[in-house]
């Protein structure tokens, strides 16, 4: 039987915090004039993007926060959240009410991956990747005949994978070895992918495969593939360090036959697809990234004003003061440059360089504010009773998945030198 000891009441393990960052609390945004701009603060959000919001918060706190322990310890994602993510409209938020979506924008997605990574990086991930890449690549690419066939699926039931990594081909996506043979009316596909975000449950994949490697990337092509198509293998899952809930598998396929009609879009541009989805999906990350920072951030400030060492509050050391200032003001850095990138999106407007720009340093804050956050919980820190080293082992990812921080970094120096 574990040693009882006299933890306060704040210290109660892997409860939702109801701390919430008073910067981070928003407003609703001012009526707009059908012909006038208003120039309002980033934190200005819709009256519809704050309704979202606050349900997802409620939703997060009720139905996630009791799991997120439990789908950690057993690397597996409960049936019970993914079917309220779709129940809820999270899995479809900016597809049209026609597919069955919640016809929101695009901007509400990243306020809902922010709100539930505060509570799990790897349910926001499973909302982030269906609503920025599954959905996306079916609107943005798909024939009418595509989106009529899979916009309402996804929208109800069914997790979309994008099979792009293999194990030669990280970020050097576009050395894959993947190919895609044409016979007659179809294709005939063999390769493995490596590093499949949501292959254990997804019901539809997008495969990423070369139909003429003279061409190079000009020859990859993107494939609509079922889960349920002869030749499709999904392996083991990985033991990861992080978002353990959410699978990472390896996906192979042994002369999967694909008719012609599954293309999705042009022979040969599923290079520039990948590179677009992936834009957008930087935000996104950015989102998840910058989420859990302020979830972990949100755990450990009570703890801090709360705990007593030498006669007063640890929070009451200046020391412990600056340290608390600097991580706040750097996650509103993050914070503000992640609803810059989304705002710009929203607009149609450029926004790659803000897109890695926010991707990059929200991945930074997330690995300093979690490292920082143990450090003045102290041994309840480190050890397994409390969420904060969950946020510790989840942000890791974030500097590795959708482009490195040294890939961003590239995009951003490539981007400046254009402008100058």
């Amino acid at each position: 039987q574990q040693l009882k000891r006299n933890l306060p009441v704040y210290l109660a393990p892997w409860r939702a915090s109801p701390c919430v960052f008073r910067s981070s609390k928003s407003e609703l945004m001012p009526n707009l004039a059908s012909d006038g701009v208003v120039c309002a603060p980033l934190q200005t959000f819709t009256e519809e993007e704050t309704m979202l919001k606050n349900m997802v918060t409620k939703f997060a706190q009720e139905r996630v926060a009791p799991l997120v322990q439990k789908m950690d310890e057993n690397s597996k994602m409960e049936d019970s959240v993914i079917q309220g993510l779709f129940e809820q409209g999270l899995m479809s938020i900016e597809l049209g009410e026609e597919y069955g979506g919640t016809g929101a924008s695009f901007f509400s997605v990243i306020l809902v991956v922010e709100e539930l990574a505060k509570v799990d990086a790897a349910v926001a991930l499973l909302c982030e990747l269906q609503n920025t890449l599954t959905n996306k690549l079916f609107t943005t690419y798909g024939t009418e005949e595509q989106k009529r066939t899979y916009l309402p699926r996804v929208a109800k039931d069914t997790i979309g994978s994008f099979c792009l990594s293999e194990a030669g081909s990280g970020s050097d996506a576009f050395s894959l070895k993947t190919r895609a043979e044409k016979k007659g009316d179809y294709y005939i596909i063999n390769g493995s992918k490596m590093w499949i975000s949501s292959a254990e449950h997804a019901g539809v994949f997008f495969v990423m495969a070369n139909t003429d490697p003279s061409l190079g990337y000009r020859g990859i092509t993107c494939f609509i593939v079922d889960r349920n198509t002869e030749g499709l293998h999904v392996g083991k899952k990985e033991d990861k360090l992080g978002i353990r809930a959410s699978s990472t598998c390896p996906v192979t396929f042994e002369n999967v036959k694909v008719p012609e009609t599954n293309i999705l879009g042009q022979v040969g541009q599923g290079y520039k697809y990948a590179i677009g989805m992936l834009n957008t999906g930087r935000i996104g990350i950015a989102a998840q990234m910058l989420g859990l920072a302020q979830g972990c951030f949100d755990h450990t400030i009570p703890y801090t004003k709360e705990r007593v060492q030498f006669g007063k509050s640890i929070f009451d050391f200046q020391g412990m003061q600056h340290q608390i200032a600097q991580v706040a003001t750097q996650l509103e850095a993050a914070r503000l440059l992640t609803y810059n990138a989304a705002r710009l999106a929203e607009m149609g407007r450029p926004f790659i360089k803000e897109a890695s720009m926010a991707k990059y340093y929200a991945a930074e804050v997330a690995t300093l504010t979690t490292s920082k956050c143990i450090e003045w919980m102290g041994g309840v820190g480190f050890t397994k009773n409390y969420p904060i080293e969950k946020y510790y082992r989840d942000c890791k990812i974030g500097t590795i998945y959708e482009g490195t921080s040294n890939i961003q970094l590239s995009t951003i120096a490539k981007s400046l030198a254009q402008e100058y």
